[in-house]
């Protein structure tokens, strides 16, 4: 790639790309912006493949051009959806497979906790919605010791996501 033409080229062809990025855009249904950068892109391509076109303005219109001819085809081709996939909350395959893993990895965590503790979380997570008092009972403890006993093993499992989080494995990988 020539390198020393680039500073040059890019402060030159800038107008000329962003006229011709605005009077196609219109026609292919594009955002004149969105243009604009997949000609610079193709250009640097061609810059680093080919080098810079013999007539860079005539490059910048027939780039522009068969770029606004691609986005009206692969419009023509798009179906939009009714909702964006993302708005669709905890509804959407993505969202339930997330929270799942969450699920998953909670639930992991809690069952390596040590002494009462897994037995203590369990109730406190369990979709009963059992009372401190029901706890308490099924645990053969004092409700009062309930309270100070949850906070600790809240803080080990903090800590202990915590690490699993910041902590990558060896050789760069993440967990």
């Amino acid at each position: 790639m020539t390198y020393d033409l680039v500073p040059t080229l890019i402060p030159t062809l800038r107008p000329l790309l962003a006229a011709e990025a605005s009077a196609e855009a219109f026609g292919s249904g594009t955002d004149p912006g969105d243009l604009e950068q997949d000609v610079w892109l193709l250009l640097l391509e061609r810059l680093e493949s080919e080098g810079p076109p013999a007539d860079p303005a005539l490059w910048v219109r027939g780039a522009v051009q068969a770029e606004a001819r691609r986005s009206r085809r692969t419009a023509q081709h798009e179906v939009a959806y009714a909702t964006e996939p993302a708005d669709e909350g905890e509804r959407g395959p993505e969202q339930r497979a997330l929270t799942a893993d969450r699920h998953r990895t909670l639930h992991a965590a809690v069952r390596r906790l040590p002494g009462r503790c897994p037995r203590i979380m369990a109730a406190l997570l369990s979709p009963e919605d059992l009372t401190y008092r029901e706890i308490a009972g099924e645990l053969g403890m004092s409700q009062g010791s309930l309270g100070p006993e949850r906070s600790r093993c809240l803080g080990c499992l903090r800590r202990m996501l915590a690490a699993e989080v910041a902590a990558p494995e060896p050789w760069g990988k993440e967990r």
